[in-house]
């Protein structure tokens, strides 16, 4: 598991938005595979941390489909407890077309 976490990290591609940075790498499966690396030092509440996980789980649950063939880890950043659940969606839709261009 943190072996997937150091392959994606070291060698992904970043695409960074207004509340996420998503890193992605290839994978040769077609399944593509979520990590999240939800900082409690962005984040200090853990009820805000896990709305922003289960936010970040449905969204990639919904576009699934895009993402066939890459490994995938979503950090926050300072300001992504402060956004309401469509901004968060929003970023993180857009996020996802960026991966599906590549």
């Amino acid at each position: 598991m943190a072996r997937d976490y150091k392959k994606v990290f070291c060698g992904g591609i970043r695409h960074r938005g207004k509340y996420f940075l998503i890193i992605c790498n290839p994978n040769e499966k077609q399944e593509p595979k979520l990590g999240l690396a939800i900082s409690k030092k962005y984040c200090r509440l853990a009820a805000q941390r896990n709305k922003i996980k289960r936010i970040i789980r449905e969204s990639f649950r919904q576009n699934k489909d895009k993402l066939k063939g890459f490994d995938i880890v979503v950090l926050n950043n300072k300001s992504t407890h402060a956004a309401n659940s469509k901004e968060l969606f929003s970023d993180l839709n857009a996020r996802w077309n960026e991966i599906n261009k590549d």
